[in-house]
C-alpha cells in the first residue's frame, strides 16, 4: 500500500472506532450458559466444530484473559448490562423462579443508555435477572422480549414468554436456540435502517442440553457437540443476516458465557482446560471464559490480545462507540472503555485489575485469594468443613503466567511479601467502598 493509502487507511480505523462516526454501530451481544474456556474450536475445543464462531475471532480479537464478572450466571449478566461489579448492586446469587428477587429497576442498563441515542433494543432468550413484571427486560430498557426468563433447568413450569404475557408453557427445548435465531433475524431485518441493539442469550450449553433434529447426531462428541453445533449453526445465521443486509461493516458482534463451565456435569458439561476448575468456583476456570468480538473496519483482523478485559467493560466500551455519555449523575461504573485496546491504538489494556470477589483479586499477572472458605467442584474436596467448601488459613498467591493453572501458590517466598501485602490493601480498600 502507498503511503497515502496507509494514512487514509489508518484515519478510517481512527474514525470507526471513535464517537465521530457518522452513523452509531449496530450492537450484537450473544450470551452462552456455562461456556468453557476450551470450548470453542479456536480455543481448542476438539471432536466438535465451531467455524462460524471461530470466524468471528479470525475477523476480529480473541480475548484471552476475559473475565465474567461473576461465576455463576445471573450476577454475571447483571455486570455485563450495567456495567458494575455484582457485589455493588448487591447482586450476588441468581434469582429464585417465581420469587421477588431481581435486578433492581434503578440500575442504569445498557439497553436504556443506547435507547437515549434512538437505538432499538431486544432481548431474546434466557433473562436471568428475576420473572417478577418488574424485573423482566421490558422495564429495563428492552423494546421486545421473548424468551424464558429464568434457567432452562429450573423446576416446572417453565414459562415461555412474549414481551410481558406467558404464551408457553413448558415450551419444547429443542426447538428453543432456533426460536431465539428466528427472532433475532427477523429483528435485524425489520431494524435494519437503524441503529439496533440485540442481547441474545441462548441456553446452551446449559444442563439439561437439548438439540434439534437437525443438528442431533451432527458431532462425535455426543449431546454437548451437537448443542455446541447448533449454537455455532445459529450464531452462523445471525452473521448470514448482517452480510444480506449489509450491515456488517457497521455491527459490532461479542460472543462470550456468563461462567465457566459445569464441570460437575460431566460429558455434559464444557471444558476449561488449561485453567482450574469451573462454574461457581473463585479459580481462572470460574470466570475467566471465551470471548470474540468483532467489527468490520473498526477492529483489526485475527488478533489475540492476552490483556485483561471483563464483562463489567462491555456498557462503557459500547457507549464510547455509540456516542453515548455516562451521565455524571449515573451510578458508579466500574467497567473501563477498552475499545483502543481492542482496536489497537494502545498496546496493553487499559483494565489491569479485576476483582473475582471481595476476597479475590488479579492485577497484572499476579493473582491473591485471602484466606477463608473457597467452592472448589473438580475435584471435589475429600476433606472439608462443608460440602464442596475449602478452607484456607493463609492467603494464595498466583503467577498466572507460569501458573495458570494456579497449583503453586508463592504466598510464602520472602520476594513477594509486599505484593502480597500491596494485593491484600487492594481487597480491603475494595471491601469498604462497598460497606
Amino acid at each position: 500500500m502507498n503511503p497515502v493509502g496507509s494514512f487514509l487507511a489508518g484515519c478510517a480505523l481512527f474514525f470507526a472506532g471513535s464517537t465521530f462516526s457518522k452513523d452509531p454501530p449496530n450492537i450484537i451481544l450473544i450470551v452462552a450458559d456455562d461456556l468453557g474456556y476450551r470450548d470453542l474450536s479456536c480455543c481448542g475445543a476438539k471432536d466438535f466444530k465451531t467455524p462460524h464462531l471461530d470466524s468471528i475471532a479470525e475477523s476480529g480479537v480473541r480475548l484471552t484473559s476475559f473475565y465474567a464478572a461473576a461465576s455463576i450466571g445471573s450476577p454475571s449478566r447483571a455486570a455485563m448490562l450495567t456495567g458494575r461489579y455484582p457485589a455493588r448492586m448487591g447482586f450476588n446469587e441468581n434469582p429464585k423462579p417465581r420469587s421477588k428477587e431481581g435486578l433492581s429497576p434503578g440500575e442504569w442498563t445498557l439497553a436504556e443508555a443506547l435507547k437515549s441515542k434512538n437505538y432499538k433494543t431486544a432481548c431474546f432468550g434466557k433473562w436471568g435477572l428475576g420473572d417478577d413484571p418488574k424485573f423482566l427486560p421490558k422495564e429495563q430498557g428492552f423494546d421486545e422480549y421473548f424468551g424464558v426468563p429464568f434457567s432452562n433447568d429450573a423446576e416446572p413450569p417453565i414459562p415461555l414468554i412474549d414481551s410481558t404475557s406467558q404464551i408457553e408453557e413448558n415450551p419444547d427445548q429443542r426447538n428453543l436456540t432456533k426460536r431465539y435465531t428466528d427472532q433475532s433475524v427477523r429483528f435485524i431485518r425489520e431494524h435494519k435502517s437503524e441503529p439496533f441493539f440485540l442481547y441474545l442469550a441462548y441456553h446452551t450449553p446449559h444442563v439439561p442440553l437439548f438439540v434439534s433434529e437437525t443438528f442431533s447426531g451432527s458431532a462425535s462428541y455426543g449431546l454437548f457437540g451437537d448443542a455446541m453445533q447448533e449454537l455455532d449453526g445459529s450464531v452462523g445465521e445471525i452473521l448470514k443476516t448482517l452480510d444480506e443486509n449489509k450491515l456488517s461493516e457497521r455491527t459490532i458482534v461479542i460472543f462470550t458465557s456468563d461462567n465457566g463451565p459445569n464441570l460437575a456435569a460431566g460429558a455434559h458439561g464444557g471444558n476449561s482446560d488449561p485453567l482450574r476448575d469451573g462454574k461457581g468456583t473463585r479459580y481462572e476456570g470460574g470466570h475467566r471464559v471465551p470471548c470474540v468480538i468483532r467489527w468490520p473496519g473498526g477492529i483489526p483482523e485475527g488478533k489475540v490480545l492476552p490483556g485483561i478485559v471483563a464483562g463489567i467493560d462491555f456498557l462503557p466500551t459500547i457507549l464510547k462507540a455509540s456516542g453515548v455519555e455516562i451521565p455524571k449523575d449515573a451510578r458508579k461504573i466500574d467497567g473501563i472503555d477498552v475499545m483502543p485496546y481492542l482496536t489497537g491504538k494502545v498496546k496493553q489494556s487499559p483494565r489491569r485489575t479485576f476483582f473475582y470477589s471481595l476476597w479475590s483479586v488479579r492485577q497484572g499477572k499476579w493473582k491473591l485469594m485471602l484466606p477463608g472458605g473457597y467452592r472448589e467442584e473438580f475435584p471435589r474436596p475429600k476433606v472439608t468443613y462443608k460440602p464442596g467448601m475449602m478452607k484456607y488459613e493463609h492467603s494464595r498467591l498466583f503467577d498466572l503466567e507460569t501458573d495458570i493453572r494456579e497449583q503453586n501458590s508463592q504466598h510464602e517466598d520472602e520476594d513477594h511479601v509486599e505484593l502480597l501485602k500491596k494485593l491484600a490493601e487492594m481487597c480491603f480498600d475494595f471491601q469498604a467502598e462497598l460497606k
